[in-house]
Order: structure tokens, then C-alpha cells, then sequence
């Protein structure tokens, strides 16, 4: 029973996906006496927690009960006071946590405040399942660089557009649909300028649930996007551009004063390591590349990802200056390739979406990490 309780926890905290913005996923159960006597879900960032909903609904019943919850309880103070102090006073006698807290503001302190009022508590539960609702939190707290996804659509001969440039569409609705839940759960989607120029992309999400749109992120080492383009002019959500040291300045004012966040690098061309630590240095700890090929190749090639999302349609473009997934300088010798772990093969409609994991090709079992 008690992996029950824990796994409702978990997808009580599912529910809160892609509005909790830095906040992580939580969800906690109060059970007393074999029975739920109270339940609840961080729903939105900046509003009560887990802990405090479950132990609210319990009420009087949360004396000598047990609370399980999805990650380790806060101890400090901020946009809410701390869920630990809340959880003693309670009565609740005992707690099971899946995922300690790696931010350094709780790492450990929660639990440690709650066994020093003399509250049971067990890690551990249903780790790998809570690990993995919360990977992009855990990722960036642990190495301070947000959670990349790398997404890309092609033929089954992968190729993304014809060799005119025709890519619409490639890929059917199902696969298009299936792709804006991920808009909706990462804090950022980036392109590079070329994809820009040639689609004119919303980059937004069309999910009707959708609480708050995704930063746009621009890769444009010389400042060439047209200045009609809708990341430019609709307003649907914040656009950030990554520009070189040599991009037009004039350009650049215009930009700024219309309410778009230009950074200038001090480079001839842009590093995709500097923009993640930039990024996350604002405060986005995921980021969803959506391209283009030159975009994933230097992704690819800076080892900066964590995960890969590729659809395939049972089409054949051909052609030998058709675009493909994956550009760029690419590798020379097979010994510095990645290596993947597919982890997912899925149909979609009429579409087949392989999701894969980096690993270390020595023992193909350690998970890359940015370099």
C-alpha cells in the first residue's frame, strides 16, 4: 500500500505540468488508518504547496497520520512559509519522501528539521518514478544548467523539407499535437535564425490549458531576422535573441525598445554552452530545441543535451540537398560519436516518435552531462 499512496502522490503532482514555472512537480497524500484523509498538488508557481493543501483537507485527522510526498519538504521561507514547519505542527507522526531536495536552500534541511521533532522519516519510495517527473528541476539544481531537449520532425529518410525548402507538413496533426505538450512543459523553445526566416514561427503553445507561454529564444549571430517576424511583433510570449559581437547595434535598439531581450555575446559566433549558462542564469532550467539542423548539430557536438524527441513520417523526400536533422561540423571518427539509449518508441496517427537518452559510449550506462 504504501507504493499506492505514493504513486497517487505522483500523479497528483502531473497535474501542475507546465505551470509551476521553476518550481518543482509535488504532490502529497495524508493517510490515516489505512484510509486518504487528505490530498494535494502544487498547482502553480507562487501558491501553496503540496504539503499544505493534503495537510489542509486532512485537518484534525493529519494528528499521527502519515504524509507522502514527492520530494522532500521545504525548510525555508519564501514565495510560502517552510512546509516542514507546517507538517510538525500537524501531529503527522510520519513521512515518506521519494526525492530528496538537491537545491541548497533545502538539501537535506527539510527532513532534518522534521527528524528533529522527533517525525519517522523514509527516503526512497518510488524514487525513479519521482526522479523522473521532476528531471529537468533535479537536473538544473544539481548542475546549474537548465534541461535541453532536442526535437526535430523528418521523412523516414531524414529529411526535415524538400530541396526547395517545402516542409509543411511532414509530419500529421497527431505527431504536431503531441509536440506542443512538450512547448508546455519546458520554461523555453529555441531556434536558430534560418528556421525563423524560413517558417516565420508563433513558437508559442496552442494547448487551450496552457498558463503561461514559454520564453522564445532566437540564435542570430548577425541580427538578421526580418523585423516583421511574429517572435518579433505578435506580443504572444517573451523573445530572448543570442547575437554576436558584430551584430547591428542600430538593429539592436529598435529591438530593445519594442520590449525584445537582445544579448550581445563577445564572440565572433555564438557558443551554445554561454547561451545555457546565460539562460540559466535568468532563471530557465529547460529549454526545447526546435531547430534547425545547424541549431542540433552544435547542440549535439557541445554534448548539451539531455534528451532527444524525433518524429518520422512514412514519407521519403530524397534529394541530395534536401536538409537533414542534423548539421553542421558533425564528428570525425566514430569514437567520439554519442551513443544513445532509445527509451521510448511510440506511434503517433501515422507517425513513429523514437525518444532517446545520451550515454557514455565506454559502458553505455553513464548519462552525459554538459561539457
Amino acid at each position: 500500500m504504501e507504493e499506492y499512496y505514493m504513486n497517487t502522490a505522483i500523479e497528483l503532482a502531473r497535474r501542475g505540468e507546465g505551470q509551476t514555472q521553476s518550481n518543482p512537480l509535488v504532490g502529497a497524500v495524508v493517510v490515516k488508518n489505512g484510509q486518504i484523509v487528505g490530498m494535494g498538488a502544487h498547482l502553480q508557481y507562487g501558491e501553496a504547496h503540496a504539503e499544505v493543501h493534503a495537510i489542509h483537507m486532512a485537518g484534525r485527522h493529519a494528528k499521527g497520520a502519515d504524509l507522502y510526498v514527492t520530494l522532500e519538504p521545504c525548510s525555508h521561507y519564501g514565495k510560502t512559509p517552510p512546509c516542514a514547519e507546517l507538517i510538525i505542527k500537524s501531529g503527522i507522526k510520519r513521512v515518506f519522501i521519494a526525492v530528496k531536495d538537491p537545491n541548497p536552500l533545502v538539501a537535506g534541511k527539510g527532513i532534518g528539521m522534521l527528524e528533529a521533532a522527533g517525525i519517522e522519516v523514509k527516503t526512497g519510495l518510488l524514487r525513479q518514478q519521482a526522479e523522473e517527473l521532476n528531471k529537468m528541476f533535479l537536473h538544473f539544481m544539481r548542475t546549474g544548467l537548465p534541461y535541453v531537449t532536442l526535437k526535430a520532425a523528418a521523412s523516414l529518410d531524414g529529411k526535415t523539407a524538400t530541396e526547395t525548402g517545402d516542409s509543411k507538413w511532414i509530419t500529421s496533426e497527431a505527431a504536431r499535437l503531441d509536440a506542443q505538450q512538450y512547448r508546455k512543459s519546458h520554461q523555453s523553445i529555441l531556434v536558430g535564425a534560418g528556421t525563423v526566416k524560413a517558417d516565420n514561427p508563433s513558437l508559442t503553445c496552442r494547448l487551450p490549458d496552457a498558463v503561461k507561454q514559454p520564453v522564445r529564444v532566437i540564435l542570430d549571430t548577425k541580427l538578421t531576422i526580418p523585423e516583421t517576424a511574429n517572435v518579433l511583433t505578435d506580443g504572444a510570449a517573451p523573445t530572448w535573441i543570442f547575437t554576436a559581437k558584430d551584430a547591428d547595434v542600430q538593429k539592436k535598439d529598435r529591438l530593445t525598445a519594442l520590449g525584445i531581450k537582445v544579448i550581445p555575446l563577445d564572440t565572433d559566433r555564438i557558443h551554445v554552452p554561454e547561451v545555457l549558462s546565460i539562460l540559466a542564469e535568468n532563471g530557465i532550467m529547460s529549454v526545447y530545441v526546435e531547430g534547425g539542423a545547424s541549431v542540433h548539430g552544435s547542440f549535439v557536438k557541445e554534448g548539451c543535451f539531455q534528451e532527444l524527441h524525433f518524429y518520422f513520417a512514412p514519407k521519403l523526400i530524397g534529394g541530395t540537398l534536401a536538409p537533414s536533422l542534423i548539421s553542421g561540423e558533425g564528428f570525425q571518427s566514430m569514437k567520439d560519436v554519442p551513443h544513445l539509449q532509445f527509451t521510448q518508441i511510440t506511434q503517433i496517427g501515422p507517425d513513429i516518435k523514437l525518444t532517446a537518452i545520451p550515454k557514455d559510449g565506454k559502458d553505455g550506462d553513464d548519462v552525459y552531462r554538459n561539457r
